[in-house]
């Protein structure tokens, strides 16, 4: 099934593609989520549709969370769901940055089986499954081989580094760079672009489904703040946070953080 399931999200992952670029630097819809949930586009709003009508047609047993439908608690009797994020990055969509993406992936019995992030305005299909290789646009991809923080890229946000968050109030030093998906900054540490990766705010499931298979994958660990494998399709969508990097550099990442 998953290899099968793979096939489905890329179709799927491309067609959403073409919806985004439809949109891409047109002057699309924006609306503003209330309780400071950030924005949304028609784009968003139009590959979701899409998604839904599709990959619900495909696999009509399966469940749904997205971060564009309300959620249903149906998914968590379901064996699989689909977990999606029909644009993740929206907000570099809308100042029109070409690093957004579509993350599409299937959970089952709380671990993803199949995993796609597409950058449509790049044509960059990651992509994974738990019996085969992490890919970019079909090549087999790896994780970085770096084992010291020093000279190593973090791909994070600067308040992560704020001296609370460090035992001896410094981060590693790493050098921290910042790209606004974060399905794609799980895909450039998979793809040893980037060393790692680090957020410390919870994280919903569907920015991180797709792309903690692909950096796994990759040979990369990836876990939650406090060191724990992530775990999806939860009744509350978030974790408690990511770290993907190496095992070397994960470990300096997860020993230098406060609990």
């Amino acid at each position: 099934m998953p290899a099968s399931d793979l096939d489905l999200l890329t179709e799927a992952a491309r067609a959403a593609g073409a919806i985004a670029r439809r949109f891409f630097r047109a002057s699309p819809g924006i609306w503003h989520k209330p309780g400071g949930a950030g924005p949304v586009t028609e784009a968003d709003l139009e590959v979701n549709r899409m998604l839904h009508a599709e990959l619900g047609a495909a696999r009509p047993g399966y469940g749904w969370l997205s971060e564009e439908t309300p959620d249903d608690p149906a998914r968590l009797g379901t064996e699989r769901t689909f977990i999606i994020d029909p644009i993740d990055g929206t907000r570099a969509f809308i100042e029109g940055d070409t690093s957004f993406a579509h993350s599409l992936a299937v959970a089952e019995d709380g671990r993803i089986t199949a995993a796609v992030v597409y950058l449509p305005m790049k044509d960059m299909l990651y992509a994974a499954t738990v019996a085969g290789p992490a890919t970019l646009n079909g090549t087999p991809i790896r994780a970085s081989v770096k084992t010291g923080a020093e000279g190593a890229t973090l791909l994070t946000a600067k308040p992560n580094l704020a001296s609370e968050h460090w035992k001896d109030g410094t981060p590693p030093p790493f050098q921290r760079k910042f790209r606004a998906s974060l399905a794609w900054r799980l895909c450039l540490v998979a793809e040893g672009r980037y060393d790692a990766m680090l957020t410390l705010r919870p994280s919903w499931e569907w920015d991180i489904a797709a792309g903690d298979l692909i950096a796994r994958q990759a040979g990369a660990t990836v876990t939650d703040r406090k060191g724990l494998p992530l775990r999806f399709n939860a009744a509350d969508p978030r974790t408690a946070g990511v770290i993907a990097a190496p095992a070397p550099l994960w470990t300096t990442l997860r020993g230098a953080l406060n609990a």
